[in-house]
């Protein structure tokens, strides 16, 4: 199932901006040259209610009434960016409670992108929180959920939002250093939130050996003992070597690997409740070939990878997976 609307298309950033409707282009144009763009459901707007499970009514008012500017020195606001962010919240509560319901996986093709957006802000081109508004949105009937952030950018707004819940469990994958400068392995959250945030801070090289370690000893282990009812996945491919945005070495199929394996577990776990949620990824040919290789493992079928080149055998990682460890051994079995 494939969540998408043409009204995505409609934010624009100044010229020459990494996030450009050129990313839903390139990703649809890709799926289309495959035949995979099929059973495509059109979402509805977010309402002002939903938004408001996440954001505070002051953040949705000043989205909403702006105008035109800058929201952050990346992050431009205009006429067009409140319906459609809108409008990619809504399509993230679309697409969970379709894997929630359907019992199958969905991908969210949204933009803009929602991870960096907090209560009351936003930035990194981002507006509102997309999975987290999908999220608060389920857990009327989901009392545990799995958020898995794997994109090259610590999603600090995702983080805020739940940084307090013992019902929703967030881990994130991520490039140490670089925006939003989030993201410690030593924190794990507050009060009763405490061991509910997993973060795992690469540094710059590290790619498949050290995320699929991070899988193995972190992320496996951890989903097992949570036993979400459903996992939602934000997919940023911003963590490829052909991205300019981080200095990570994941490869396409180190990538498909890992969403692969998540998906796997999910249909373990959750009855194959999962729904993937796009965020960043800013070299279009590896954000279009990585996307289509999951669209179309939901058909049973697979598509040729052309960035295929293993930079990390020797878990660079491996520390950091370390660090982590020790910070989340009071919290679950490692």
């Amino acid at each position: 199932m494939i969540i998408y609307h043409s009204k995505f298309l409609s934010q624009l950033q100044p010229l020459h901006h990494p996030e450009s409707p050129l990313r839903l282009k390139a990703v649809v144009k890709g799926l289309e040259e495959l035949n995979l763009f099929n059973n495509i459901h059109k979402p509805s707007k977010a309402s002002i209610e939903e938004l408001t499970t996440t954001h505070s009514l002051e953040h949705i008012n000043f989205i909403k009434n702006f105008g035109e500017g800058y929201l952050s020195p990346d992050t431009y606001l205009n006429n067009d960016t409140f319906e459609t962010a809108a409008y990619a919240a809504g399509g993230a509560i679309h697409a969970a409670k379709l894997a929630y319901e359907k019992l199958k996986p969905s991908f969210a093709l949204l933009r803009p992108p929602g991870h960096h957006a907090a209560f009351d802000t936003g930035g990194g081109f981002c507006y509102f929180n997309n999975i987290a508004v999908s999220a608060n949105c389920l857990l009327d009937r989901a009392d545990r959920i799995a958020i898995l952030d794997i994109d090259g950018h610590h999603g600090n707004g995702t983080q805020d939002i739940f940084s307090n819940s013992n019902k929703v469990l967030y881990i994130s994958t991520h490039q140490w250093g670089i925006y939003p400068g989030t993201g410690l392995a030593e924190y794990v959250g507050e009060r009763k939130g405490r061991g509910y945030t997993v973060n795992i801070p690469f540094i710059s090289g590290c790619g498949d050996s050290s995320y699929n370690l991070a899988f193995n000893e972190i992320i496996e282990p951890i989903l097992i003992q949570f036993k979400p009812k459903i996992i939602l996945v934000s997919v940023g491919v911003d963590a490829h070597y052909k991205d300019p945005m981080t200095s990570l070495l994941l490869s396409s199929p180190g990538y498909f690997s890992l969403l692969e394996k998540i998906m796997n577990l999910a249909r373990t776990l959750c009855n194959r409740r999962i729904s993937f949620m796009l965020e960043g990824g800013y070299h279009l040919p590896s954000l279009s070939e990585v996307i289509a290789a999951v669209i179309a493992s939901f058909e049973g079928k697979e598509v040729g990878l052309q960035f295929v080149t293993e930079y990390d055998t020797n878990f660079k990682g491996k520390a950091i997976v370390e660090k982590v460890k020790t910070a989340q051994r009071s919290y679950w079995e490692l």
